[in-house]
């Protein structure tokens, strides 16, 4: 009886293993889906906020 618990528990333990490396890896997966989705909201705002800095630099006004 001693023994089969301890294979049951050992068992679990294994599996426990395999689904926190997949909630990981799905975690993972969701942050680079944010990331790639911010940079491509936020990417043609940025592209025209530094040509209007470099803009401003180049011609050397004070606004």
């Amino acid at each position: 009886m001693i023994e089969f618990l301890t294979i049951m528990l050992n068992a679990r333990r294994d599996e426990e293993k395999g689904a926190t490396a997949v909630e990981y890896g799905l975690m993972v997966a969701l942050i680079a889906i944010v990331i790639i989705a911010a940079v491509t909201l936020l990417g043609g705002n940025l592209s025209s906020l530094f040509n209007n800095v470099s803009s401003s630099i180049g011609t050397g006004s004070t606004n």
